[in-house]
């Protein structure tokens, strides 16, 4: 028996702790059309540019006066009186770098990742500055407990071995403590000043509940949004910037981290996650698109009013139809490693008798003592959603009977396993929205929409000096 390398199946923290559990959906939030425009659209949309521009009566024959190049100035500025240091500016990079650990980004790319870091600073300095302003505090309490929840998330309890880290990489806690103050206070203060304001009617509901039982069977997507806004005079270095972020992407970054620093929509906070998405909430334009695209791929960038857009489809499903991928799973881990530094043909002959031996085992209930017969270890959860597999376990598991188990997997490294089925329970609810929940996600559309206005008036309002 040839021993096959599939260990990107799974990471070695899962195959571990067996944790398998999907990213929870973020409240979705306002997403612009991606399609490419028609030609009468893109006519007129050019026509507007034009006239946006006309409008600024700026000479045919542009003579620059003095030595002022905003390409080479230092990565520091005051906002409103508060300054922002080259180091706010290394720590947060480090952040971002260490969260895309597989690119290495060249000189030129640290450059512009630099100018992007310090343009989200701003805007962040901007919203903890205007909640200050309308008497919104965030305590320290509540900044200390979601750091807590992320140290927790990557080193247990241990909130001393998060700060060493982040000190080992370059950034600090403090760094990350101020991302969090921000999203904290531009989500108090969205919650204070903008959503009381956000009205939607039943009537606008049960039409959209009409719609979604009108298209039962079709298929609803879970998109990931990088969101960039442009003007006429910044659309070609925006558009550059895009390309170079989806270039980072294609080449292992992470499609989250970048999305958390450099996407200007309201998803930002969540990674762009914009959740289980209905067709028939979404704009025609991005409905379309998002029909054509296939689990795991990127678009993009595209133009689209207001900036560009970056989307990742994260996964598909059917409309208010039970998904067999919905199925709660009873999975026993049978899993033997290897010594250190043995070799492929040296390993071949015990997966050989690792999979012979499994095939002997006989059912779940068997599973803990024939495990021992092998000498390999046992892990068991009840809870395992299908849908959080790798697909091509998803693939195996979806023929198998209770007590079967899938083909050896693993590598020479990591070792070999094979997922035993204990129980299956299929779902029988196709999950239909309530009303309160479609209420909800239309009045999270309209904040966000108006969460980019409010943030570009305090840009407008806002005294920036650069050093």
């Amino acid at each position: 028996m040839t021993f096959k390398t599939v260990s990107s199946l799974f990471s070695l923290a899962a195959t571990a702790s067996m944790v398998l559990t999907p990213v929870a959906a973020a409240a979705q939030a306002s997403a612009p059309a991606p399609q490419a425009q028609s030609t009468a659209a893109a006519e007129q949309a050019a026509a507007e540019d034009a006239a946006a521009v006309a409008a600024l009566g700026l000479p045919a024959t542009i003579s620059i006066l003095g030595k002022n190049d905003p390409n080479r100035r230092t990565a520091t500025a005051v906002v409103n009186g508060q300054v922002l240091t080259g180091t706010d500016i290394d720590q947060r990079l480090a952040l971002l770098i260490a969260a895309n650990k597989n690119v290495t980004p060249s000189p030129e790319e640290l450059q512009r990742l630099r100018a992007q870091v310090l343009r989200n600073l701003i805007d962040e300095t901007l919203q903890i500055q205007e909640a200050k302003a309308q008497k919104i505090e965030v305590p320290t309490e509540d900044i200390d407990a979601t750091y807590a929840r992320i140290a927790a998330q990557n080193f247990g309890q241990d909130t001393k071995r998060m700060d060493e880290h982040l000190r080992s990489i370059g950034s600090s806690s403090a760094s990350l403590k101020r991302q969090i103050e921000g999203e904290l206070s531009w989500q108090r203060l969205l919650r204070r000043n903008v959503q009381p304001f956000v009205n939607v009617s039943n009537e606008e509901v049960n039409d959209l509940l009409k719609r979604l039982e009108a298209s039962r069977g079709s298929e609803e997507y879970r998109l990931g949004e990088i969101f960039l806004a442009s003007t006429p005079e910044t659309d070609a270095q925006v558009r550059e910037n895009a390309l170079k972020i989806v270039e980072q992407i294609k080449k292992g970054g992470s499609f989250v981290a970048y999305a958390r620093q450099f996407s200007e929509a309201s998803t930002a906070a969540v990674g762009g996650d914009l959740g289980w998405v209905r067709l028939e909430t979404l704009p025609t334009e991005m409905a379309e698109a998002a029909r054509q695209m296939q689990p795991n791929q990127l678009i993009g960038p595209f133009a689209i009013p207001g900036g560009y857009e970056i989307m990742l489809l994260i996964d598909k499903r059917q409309v208010l139809t039970a998904d067999p991928r919905d199925a709660v799973l009873s999975l026993k881990q049978i899993s033997l490693t290897f010594p250190a530094g043995i070799t492929p043909a040296q390993a071949n002959p015990l997966v050989k008798r690792f999979s012979e031996g499994v095939q002997a085992i006989k059912g779940c209930g068997d599973a803990e003592d024939g495990a021992a017969r092998l000498g390999a270890q046992i892990v068991s959860n009840e809870q395992v959603k299908m849908r959080a597999l790798p697909e091509q376990l998803q693939q195996m598991i979806a023929g198998l009977q209770v007590g079967q188990t899938t083909p050896p997997f693993g590598s020479v490294e990591d070792g070999v396993r094979v997922l035993m089925l204990c129980g299956r329970d299929d779902t029988q609810d196709a999950g239909k929205p309530t009303f309160e929940q479609l209420m909800a996600q239309i009045e999270d559309e309209r904040v966000g929409k108006r969460a980019q206005r409010y943030l570009r008036d305090l840009r407008n309002d806002a005294y920036i000096e650069y050093n």
